[in-house]
């Protein structure tokens, strides 16, 4: 399908202009896919076009005027994503949130765009809104998806997603003309979507992003990654992340390519091999996770097993890339992959559900340079992107041929870049939000009058390649007592690399030297105690043992020979640390939803553990609050243990001298 026309030019100006246009050209091709009950069920473009058209009526007819908020909460659903496009038909905004979100988060959100219309996935989602409707008062109508459950609450201003578009379908007579007049209505610069912030620093933001910023974005990153209408997408990540709504929404309905949602988070990777995508995104904890499993099922394998997995690994550590990016590899090097391909990389692959991907993607933070390359060298295009919410996700991108784990690639296709004398990175873009809603002075300090957009991030440019770098988050990015670098997300990777490792926060700046916190990660390392008949009772028995810790140190001692082989950040080694008690938890509020470290809070929630760090301490006595499920608060009471760990290089030879 040709895409070369520019969207305004060619009257494509919004989102339901995309959706008409596919569903003229691609009617019967599948748009939606569904897996319930263990079956897929699909929806052709014109299918999904008159469930959309059905709940815009049905909005209207409840009272839906232009310009309110429907705030929209589940997991990927079609009707969801449905919900999103029908809302914009009535002139109105989607505001996806989080499904975790607990009810203080939900309610924050809710009075802050001062949404009229809340679309429920369940009846869970829908009792978070009637906990906090005292507090927000615009809400007029809930509509929910599923009905189970949903029998005997109070329906006066409740309704079932099927019997509005029920109710929609009857006053399509009545009420047609005013919806085409709100289509018509929509124009480049309506808004699109909001978007909160995940909040990392302060309380989330309102991103506004209009259609403009979406289409445009959407178009030139399809065409960077020649995305057509027959790629394959699965819909698996939050809805209230940026990412998804990109990849989902307006990637989707510029190419036509089908949206995949799975049956539950519990089943998605059975639903990934199943579907096979070949446009696939995700974080780095995603990938993380995955190989966690992988190293899992080996430690496992029998001896024969392990040592083909370890052979063939080194053979494609070796040549893989290579061999990806279309580069000369001699023959023998190319026989040896071909065979490795046979026995280990292409039933690997199908495992992960990943033999179809075309192009894949991950970003939201730095991923570690080994967990890249392992993909990579398996053959599967995984590449790079830089982006944020207030950009519609794209900053820069790796183009084919230049993929490397150390940079993040070019400026996407009408985005400029420039580096601040601090080294902080600005952009501007035709995917430039408009505002923060109801924030001018946040969006002032964000985005000056000439467009340039302040990432936070510090960065610079390759002089050979022109790729860009980026260090770490610039307010994370310090100076050590002596001058040398900090850049703790550096180090926090390279941890995260090892299976064992779930989560690490490096703490050091303005400070003689650099210590650390980790989390282990339970399944892995669950794994090794059952194979190893040794018995644990809680994440905190295992967290102290001995021979853990005596696990985690090789690790970190690994981390410091390899950091110490860069000369800027050799400084940033690992001279302390210990193994929390507890996972850090967004309901804690020691991580955002999307699982980003809120650095302070954890400096001043676990400020005993950090004081003991530093004053040579061997052993700390701590309590720590946490949240439980059903949302009581409880306490933990630990005796954590702190270890010393050499380090390398200059840093071997400062800290001899200061003792």
């Amino acid at each position: 399908m040709a895409n070369a026309a520019v969207p305004a030019q060619a009257g494509l100006h919004s989102i339901p202009a995309l959706l008409a246009r596919n569903v003229e050209k691609l009617g019967n091709r599948p748009a939606y896919r569904e897996k319930e009950f263990g079956i897929w069920q699909s929806w052709t473009w014109a299918q999904a076009a008159d469930e959309i058209r059905a709940l815009a009526l049905g909005m209207l007819n409840l009272g839906l005027a232009p310009g309110d908020h429907v705030a929209i909460i589940g997991r990927n659903r079609p009707m969801h994503y449905w919900s999103m496009v029908a809302a914009q038909m009535c002139g109105a905004v989607p505001v996806p949130l989080y499904q975790d979100a607990v009810a203080e988060e939900m309610a924050y959100v809710l009075g802050h765009c001062g949404a009229r219309f809340v679309i429920c996935g369940d009846q869970e989602q829908v009792d978070k809104v009637l906990e906090v409707q005292d507090e927000v008062k615009t809400v007029d109508q809930i509509i929910y998806t599923d009905k189970r459950g949903m029998r005997k609450y109070d329906h006066s201003h409740m309704n079932a997603l099927g019997d509005v578009q029920a109710e929609g379908r009857a006053a399509e007579t009545r009420l047609t003309g005013e919806l085409q007049r709100r289509i018509d209505a929509l124009d480049y610069d309506s808004t699109c979507v909001m978007l909160y912030t995940s909040g990392t620093t302060g309380k989330p933001k309102g991103v506004v992003l209009s259609n403009r910023n979406i289409i445009e974005t959407a178009k030139n990153t399809s065409e960077f990654d020649k995305l057509t209408d027959r790629d394959e997408v699965l819909a698996y990540l939050p809805m209230a992340w940026v990412g998804d709504f990109i990849f989902s929404v307006g990637q989707a309905m510029w190419t036509g390519f089908t949206v995949n949602c799975p049956e539950s988070a519990a089943t998605m990777m059975t639903d990934l091999r199943e579907i096979g995508p070949t446009y696939f995104f995700a974080p780095p904890r995603v990938f993380e996770g995955q190989l966690t499993n992988v190293m899992i099922r080996m430690e496992d394998a029998g001896r024969i097993k392990q040592w083909l997995f370890r052979h063939f690994m080194g053979v494609a550590n070796r040549v893989g890339p290579a061999l990806l990016d279309g580069k000369t590899v001699g023959f023998g090097d190319r026989l040896a992959y071909g065979l490795g391909n046979l026995l280990i990389y292409g039933p690997l692959k199908n495992t992960m559900g990943y033999s179809r991907i075309r192009v894949g993607y991950t970003a939201g933070e730095a991923i570690g340079p080994e967990i890249f390359d392992f993909y990579r060298s398996l053959g599967i295009n995984l590449k790079q992107l830089y982006g944020q919410t207030e950009a519609s996700v794209f900053i820069t991108q790796q183009p084919d041929g230049e993929v490397r784990s150390d940079t993040v690639g070019v400026p996407s296709p009408g985005v400029e870049l420039r580096i601040a004398e601090n080294g902080e990175v600005f952009y501007r873009s035709p995917g430039t939000f408009v505002e923060y809603f109801n924030n001018p002075d946040s969006t002032a300090s964000t985005k000056d009058a000439e467009g340039w957009v302040a990432t936070g991030d510090a960065g610079f440019f390759e002089e050979e390649t022109g790729h860009l770098r980026i260090i770490d988050r610039a307010k994370d990015v310090g100076k050590m007592a002596d001058g040398s670098m900090f850049a703790p997300k550096y180090v926090e990777n390279k941890l995260k690399f090892y299976p064992n490792i779930l989560e690490a926060v490096v703490l050091g700046n303005g400070r003689d030297f650099c210590t650390a916190m980790i989390n282990i990660d339970l399944g892995a390392v669950g794994n090794w105690a059952e194979r190893n008949n040794i018995a644990y009772a809680s994440y905190q028995e295992l967290a102290a043992h001995p021979q853990v810790y005596a696990t985690i140190r090789e690790h970190v001692e690994a981390v410091n020979k390899s950091v110490a082989e860069d000369p800027m950040l050799s400084g940033c080694q690992i001279h302390r640390f210990l193994v929390l008690h507890k996972e850090l938890d967004p309901d804690d509020g020691e991580m955002t939803r999307t699982r980003k470290v809120r650095r302070a809070v954890i400096s001043d929630k676990f400020a005993d553990l950090v004081g003991a760090l530093y004053d040579g301490s061997d052993s700390i006595y701590t309590e720590t609050e946490v949240t439980y499920e059903d949302g009581r608060k409880g306490k933990i009471k630990a005796t954590l243990k702190i270890e010393d760990v050499p380090v390398f290089g200059d840093a071997a030879q400062q800290k001899v001298a200061a003792e």
